[in-house]
């Protein structure tokens, strides 16, 4: 198992960009030895992260994504050049109501908080970055 392995890809926005992310994200896990649980997460978070930054990041000219594993943890280092946008500071839906009462949207970032242990944005040089942290075990 090649553990120390790192991930780098650079996609341009998009929903054909997907495919692609989630090709490469099963590739690294095949390689990594990642169990099927974590590898789904690492998934879900990436797909959620890229879907926001295509249909919510207009003028985003690139999708950035760097992981590597660590003993009982994958890190993710997330970027793009849209407009600011800060997923920490969205609400959480209120997943108590009926879904026809709902506001639309939000379940995406509340997924992406749920299923790292951290996730940390910054703002830096007219990029958005997002540091997020998913359990192995």
């Amino acid at each position: 198992m090649a553990g120390s392995m790192e991930l780098s890809l650079r996609l341009c926005p998009g929903a054909q960009a997907v495919p692609v992310l989630l090709d490469r994200l099963e590739a690294y896990a095949e390689e990594t030895g990642l169990p099927m649980g974590p590898s789904q997460r690492l998934a879900l978070v990436c797909e959620e992260w890229l879907a926001n930054v295509a249909m919510h990041g207009t003028g985003a000219s690139y999708a950035e994504l760097s992981l590597w594993r660590e003993p009982g943890s994958l890190h993710l280092r997330l970027a793009d050049d849209g407009p600011p946008f800060d997923p920490l500071a969205a609400p959480p839906p209120d997943t108590g109501r009926p879904l026809e009462e709902r506001m639309a949207g939000g379940l995406g970032l509340h997924l992406m908080r749920r299923m790292t242990r951290r996730l940390d944005y910054a703002r830096e040089a007219g990029c958005n970055r997002l540091l997020a942290v998913l359990d192995v075990a």
